[in-house]
């Protein structure tokens, strides 16, 4: 027997044993809290699904239920419709970045929570200890607070010259709080001076555009908020009107910023099939070390550059994983 259909064959004898305690069906029940909607999670979601199916678990198979409800890039939802999963007694909730982890959090003590990927699990209090949880959530993270120095560091050293940065900031992403003292920290050894500029949602993303600017502004540092990475392209496109180079993650590089520095999120997303898996076989989540990324990937898009008119250094380009042509 191959080794495939002898894994799926000992996932499916388990499943009926393990799966369905809070449904109370024999088929597992996912609960998927999502931020912002499903359209702009779809890639990420197939990621998610491709890695349950290499472990057996397959919605066209029948043998697991997906369940998903998205808040539309409105983070006061998040509460209710977590309120919502538990009252469908899923199995196990997936969620994704801090504020839907922390809305499912908030809503159980008991079953089972799985962060496809958050920032900073500890400094955003989702979980106490990486290598023991102990509480009743674990999941995958990439320190997202230093990830966020890097890209500022990025900038300077690709634009010497530049002396004043603005960054995004959404209140209320609790991680902002954790990101920006590190972020002002960088910005001091620099020599940077940096300016927080709120936009809570795409209606004041232009207005913001136009603040930095004002203030004097000479490039844009981008936390990969959720409603951020939904929006990516038109927030790239309003900096490169004002002529404002852009840092932030890979995905933004490929959207037109001039400099990407981040992890990969659709391997993250099939990465926490282990997690659901290993839950759905008996394993506590408690008991289960929240993953830590190790991997990033430096992007630098020559084509921004150009329009940007910005000479980018040799030395940047050669620290590069990759170059957007």
């Amino acid at each position: 027997m191959r080794r495939r259909d002898l894994l799926k064959v000992l996932v499916g004898a388990a499943l009926p044993q393990q799966a369905g305690a809070q449904s109370g069906s024999t088929i597992p029940r996912l609960g998927f809290l999502g931020a912002t909607t499903a359209s702009s999670w779809a890639s990420r979601l197939e990621a998610l699904q491709s890695g349950l199916r290499r472990l057996g678990y397959d919605k066209g198979n029948k043998n697991i239920i997906i369940d998903d409800v998205w808040a539309e890039e409105s983070y006061d939802r998040l509460p209710s419709l977590a309120t919502q999963l538990v009252a469908r007694k899923v199995d196990i909730i997936l969620t994704y970045g801090t504020p839907a982890t922390l809305a499912a959090k908030r809503a159980t003590s008991e079953i089972p929570i799985v962060f496809v990927y958050a920032g900073d699990a500890v400094a955003a209090g989702l979980v106490s200890n990486l290598s023991r949880p102990e509480a009743n959530v674990t999941g995958n993270t990439y320190f997202l607070p230093e990830l966020m120095a890097k890209r500022l560091e990025l900038l300077k050293d690709s634009i010497p010259r530049i002396r004043r940065v603005a960054v995004l900031v959404k209140r209320d992403n609790p991680l902002f709080s954790t990101t920006l003292p590190v972020l002002h920290r960088a910005a001091d050894a620099l020599q940077v001076e940096l300016q927080e500029v709120d936009a809570r949602d795409l209606t004041e993303l232009e207005a913001a555009m136009t603040t930095m600017r004002g203030n004097g502004a000479e490039g844009i540092i981008v936390q990969e908020d959720a409603v951020y990475l939904t929006n990516r392209k038109r927030i790239v496109d309003l900096a490169m009107t004002h002529l404002l180079p852009v840092a932030s993650s890979g995905e933004f590089a490929e959207a037109g910023a001039l400099i990407g520095y981040g992890v990969d999120f659709h391997e993250m997303c099939k990465l926490a099939a282990l997690f659901v898996d290993k839950i759905l076989r008996g394993a506590r989540p408690g008991e289960l070390p929240v993953d830590r990324a190790t991997k990033f990937e430096t992007v630098f898009n020559v084509k921004a550059a150009k329009i940007l008119g910005l000479p980018l250094p040799a030395l940047a380009l050669l620290r590069a994983d990759r170059v957007i042509e």
